[in-house]
């Protein structure tokens, strides 16, 4: 069942602020290389037709999708690299809303918003995600 996706527009102060989902909804941001597929670098596109996909990366995104949230790709590879990358996730069957191409490349991301963010890292296993208590890293 794929629930619609409705923002929700807020005031404070008599001013609107950027909109939010609804709380039953997660906006996922998916890395590709090393996270659904083999870990390619863009100095080797040649292979990013080719990758293996990691099946269990494929029912779970594709499950999320069906239950209302929304799929974002956000990748490293560079936006030349756009037609092979979309061309791939359609012929595995991934289904999304969108494809953020350009990403920093070397890790270590540290993600600041105004908005809730939470993170997870891919370990080799994509399943059903839970909540545990973990140290982070805030402002003072």
């Amino acid at each position: 069942m794929n629930k619609k996706n409705t923002l929700i527009q807020k005031k404070i102060k008599g001013e609107y602020i950027s909109p939010v989902l609804p709380n039953d909804t997660k906006n996922y941001l998916i890395d590709i290389d090393g996270t659904i597929c083999d870990d390619i670098p863009n100095e080797q596109p040649d292979r990013m037709s080719t990758a293996t996909v990691y099946p269990e990366a494929l029912i779970t995104l594709n499950k999320w999708y069906d239950q209302g949230h929304i799929i974002t790709f956000f990748t490293s590879r560079i936006e030349v690299h756009r037609v092979v990358t979309e061309a791939w996730l359609k012929r595995h069957g991934f289904k999304y809303h969108g494809l953020l191409m350009g990403k920093p490349r070397g890790g270590n991301y540290h993600w600041i918003d105004n908005h809730m963010v939470r993170a997870t890292r891919y370990d080799g296993k994509f399943t059903d995600l839970v909540e545990k208590n973990v140290k982070i890293q805030v402002f003072k």
